[in-house]
């Protein structure tokens, strides 16, 4: 929940009016103050300053900012991958996390490279090919378990990544830019895809996007970060009915308005503050 929407508790309220609250939404990652830092002394650089941030169980949650602005450095702490200075982080259940490139290995076919994430959980031989081949089934792929990343296209071995993510039995995905490398009409044919996996399975998505309009294609809500050191700028709830397209309105509306902030927030730091 974002800072400014928080409801603090109070001694004085009576257990009749809490309990005709609506319930509380159940975060399925917490972040609390949480500041990241490279280096020490002088040299030290702050990636991360004094952020929390919950998100909700089940949301997809796009998080958006200029370069630098410590994307990447949060996915890489939610996904265990580093510590941070000071502060905690909650993940309830597994994560697994998902990078630009589909850093599949070559010399394996594609359901050998989703067979692989089945194998680290200690999955049969014969359960995991029937596993492999559902998960490939559910990125449209379900025709292309014997082709090697070098058969297949760019959006093609992305699917196999997704696929092999979904393997983990993670609870929580983590997307750091996964389409940003693709040509505009892949990407699209992706956001769908990735949609219909995410409505399909209740997994909690954190996508990270330098594409604002991406984000508001795909988010229930859109976390703005500012730039050096990343701190929650921005929180917007996105109320738009499902399924978008990226050239609908709303989402122009929604995207316009996400950049006019970040454009702020951008010159706020070349102002030096």
């Amino acid at each position: 929940m974002a800072p400014d929407t928080a409801i603090a508790a109070s001694p004085l309220t009576s257990p009749l009016v809490a309990a005709s609250r609506p319930y509380a939404p159940v975060a399925a990652v917490r972040l609390e103050a949480v500041t990241k830092v490279y280096g020490a002394g002088r040299s030290g650089v702050a990636a991360l300053d004094n952020l929390s941030l919950d998100v909700e169980k089940g949301s997809f949650t796009c998080v958006v900012g200029a370069s630098g602005c410590g994307k990447t450095t949060l996915l890489n702490l939610v996904a265990g991958l580093d510590e941070p200075t000071t502060g905690s982080i909650e993940v309830v259940g597994r994560s697994a996390l998902m990078f630009q490139e589909s850093a599949l290995f070559p010399w394996l076919t594609a359901a050998g490279n989703v067979e692989l994430a089945l194998r680290l959980r200690g999955m049969g031989r014969s359960a995991r090919r029937t596993r492999a081949l559902e998960l490939l089934d559910l990125v449209h792929l379900g025709g292309f378990a014997t082709k090697r990343p070098h058969e297949l296209s760019g959006g093609m071995r992305q699917r196999v990544a997704l696929a092999r993510a979904l393997a983990q039995d993670a609870d929580v995905l983590l997307m750091d830019e996964p389409f940003g490398a693709l040509d505009a009409i892949t990407r699209d044919l992706l956001h769908d895809e990735l949609e219909n996996v995410w409505s399909q399975t209740g997994l909690t998505v954190v996508f990270v996007t330098h594409n604002v309009r991406e984000a508001a294609r795909l988010g229930d809500r859109i976390v703005l970060l500012a730039s050096r050191p990343g701190r929650l700028a921005a929180d917007f709830d996105v109320d738009l009915p499902r399924p978008r397209r990226i050239e609908d309105s709303g989402v122009t509306t929604l995207a316009t308005r996400v950049t006019e902030q970040l454009r702020r927030e951008v010159a706020r730091h070349g102002r030096g503050h």
